[in-house]
Formats: structure tokens, sequence, C-alpha cells
């Protein structure tokens, strides 16, 4: 009898991640993007559908064991746009097929705290896209606690690991400077604590959730290494690959509101730059008690990541 699929919506870092990890123990994966593409790993076929058609994503995950959102819909200033109709198709797909709801989700809904973040915290965000994903949240657990779908979310921390795109993530953008030898233009303090969550560490987790009945109708924190600060993160990239010592220059943040008048990307980010502000820590310790998932090494993560960010420099 053959084995019920892992339909999993995005193949960025963390879906492909995923598929891997999925693939690895023998379970079928099928990765849905808009274009087809896929980590091309045995075991893991890619389908080019749009996944936020709910008829479309529904056919697709027939039989799936579970769905896992893995989108990432566009840069910030979309996702007001592009969020609602995908979460609305992924809600119908789970609720057509019995398929298990897992999606990757972050810390936004927390908004600024003074302690180390808990599953459990209360939600309080303080940021449209906060806002908007403890929207997305809420939405699932309701379906959840009707009966409707069996759901769950991972939540993870900025991203971190050799895969990670210059393009998603701000320590990998001031990094694209620094292991080059060019100075960086930081947004935030650089000396605040801050917490890294490596992208196979997120991967593992997603996996675990979408197996273990444990996991549903609740939220998990992924786990991550204690908080080391923007510099002494570059520093130590910086260190793993013989690069010079990292130089940074702080953008003010009234310049970056200035310019977020007329570049609304920049308005995003000011938004979550109080993640900067103030130590940022994940207590993970009951994703790490009830599933045996312990972060990444942390210093075999950095060397990776670094030789890998330095070979992709022009």
């Amino acid at each position: 009898m053959s084995r019920a699929p892992h339909v999993i919506v995005g193949a960025g870092p963390v879906g492909s991640s995923l598929a891997r990890i999925l693939a690895d123990d023998a379970e079928p994966v099928i990765v849905v993007t808009r274009s087809g593409s896929g980590p091309g790993s045995d075991g893991v076929r890619s389908v080019a559908a749009d996944a936020s058609d709910p008829e479309a994503l529904s056919r697709i995950a027939s039989g799936a064991a579970a769905i896992y959102n893995c989108a990432n819909p566009g840069s910030y200033t979309q996702w007001e746009r592009l969020w609602p109709p995908l979460a609305s198709a992924l809600l119908a797909a789970a609720e057509s097929t019995g398929a298990v709801l897992v999606t990757m989700s972050n810390l936004y809904g927390y908004g600024p705290v003074m302690v180390p973040m808990t599953a459990q915290m209360p939600l309080n965000p303080t940021d449209h896209k906060g806002a908007l994903r403890t929207r997305m949240w809420e939405d699932a657990r309701s379906a959840h606690e009707a009966g409707r779908i069996r759901a769950t979310e991972a939540r993870a921390s900025d991203y971190i690991g050799p895969t990670l795109p210059v393009a998603s993530g701000l320590l990998a953008r001031y990094a694209h400077s620094t292991l080059a030898g060019k100075p960086a233009s930081v947004f935030a303090d650089p000396d605040v604590p801050h917490a890294w969550t490596a992208i196979d560490d997120v991967a593992r987790t997603l996996a675990a959730l979408g197996r273990d009945d444990r996991a549903w109708g609740r939220p998990w924190l992924v786990p991550s290494n204690p908080p080391v600060s923007v510099r002494e993160a570059l520093r130590q990239l910086s260190t793993a690959v013989g690069a010079p010592e990292p130089r940074l220059r702080v953008v003010p943040r009234w310049l970056l509101k200035t310019g977020g008048l007329v570049v609304p990307l920049l308005r995003e980010v000011d938004g979550m730059l109080y993640q900067f502000d103030a130590p940022f820590e994940v207590d993970a310790t009951d994703t790490e008690a009830t599933f045996g998932i312990e972060p990444s090494g942390w210093e075999r993560l950095v060397a990776q990541t670094a030789t890998a960010w330095r070979n992709r420099l022009p």
C-alpha cells in the first residue's frame, strides 16, 4: 500500500529543505510552485500550479497526509494582496482533503517583547504584517477547534543558513557586503542580541509537526541558538572565511523613515526594526522536549553559511 504524500507549497530554502528531509524518510513528496520548480531530489515530484486556487490545490493534495505552507508570496509590500487568497486556499484544501495543515510562520505576531518569546505568549502585533500573520493563525486555529481541519504552526526567528538568498534576510544582506570586505549599512543597533534560526532546523520542525498528532491545534517555536548580535554574527562569519573585520554604518532611523515615504519597502522594513531595539530571544524548550529537536551547532552552521555566502559573491 502506497504512503500518503506530503504536499509542500513553496520551493524556497525552507520548502526545499523540508522536501529533502521527508524524501530521505521515504515519504512521497509533492512540491507546488507557480513555475513547477523544486529541489530536484529523488522521491520529490514538482507540480506547477497557482496555490491560491483552492480547487487546483485540493486536487493536487487529494489523499495527502499533510499540506505545508512554506510559501513566501512576494515582498512585504505585496503581503496584504497575496497572502489572504493563498491562506484561504490552504484552509479550503486542508478541509476538503483531510490533510494536516502545517504553516511556516514567524515571530511578528508577538510584537515588541522584553522577555524570551514562547509559543503560548499572547499575540500582540504592532505592524500590519504581524497582524496579517496573526489573523492567518487565528483562522486556522478556529477551523481546527471547530473540527473542520487539523492545524499547527511553526514560528521561527530570522533565518541563517547556506541556502538563504541575499534578498531573504537582513543578516544575509549585511554579510553580502562584509564578506566582500566592504562596509555594510545596517538598519538598527548592531550590538543588540538577536536569535537566528537555521533553515534546516525550521524544516526539521515542520516535518515533526506534520507527522505527530501531539503538535496539532497549537503553535510551536523553532529551536534556535542563544542570541548573537548582528555585529558579532558578521564578525564570526567573516572570521570563518578569512574576511576582514566587519565595518558597519548604522542608518539613522529618521533617515529610514524619510526614505520610507518614497520607497515602500523601506517603510515595511522600518516597521519590523523593533526586533533589534531590545534583546530578541526564543524559548523553544517545549518543542525540544516534545520532539527532540535541538538547534544546529552554531560554529558549524556559521562556517557552512559563511562559505556558501562567500562563494556566491560576484
